[in-house]
């Protein structure tokens, strides 16, 4: 079994970090999940979690919050 993570593949993770971040967003600015997944999707830290090669998809969910916290101010 191939267990590694390429471009090809790494769609497999994204929605469950940017569901469990949207989580955390959601509740931090008091707006609703579809709003928060919405910002997500639009930010830098999207753009370079979907690029296998950032390898900010081996961050946990909180890390990544953080880093999105971070390009937010």
């Amino acid at each position: 079994m191939n267990l590694n993570v390429t471009q090809d593949n790494l769609y497999f993770f994204l929605p469950s970090k940017v569901s469990w971040v949207a989580e955390m967003l959601s509740e931090e600015k008091k707006v609703g999940i579809s709003d928060a997944i919405r910002e997500i999707y639009a930010s830098d830290t999207y753009r370079q979690l979907e690029r296998e090669d950032t390898k900010l998809w081996q961050l946990a969910p909180v890390a990544l919050y953080e880093e999105l916290s971070s390009q937010q101010h």
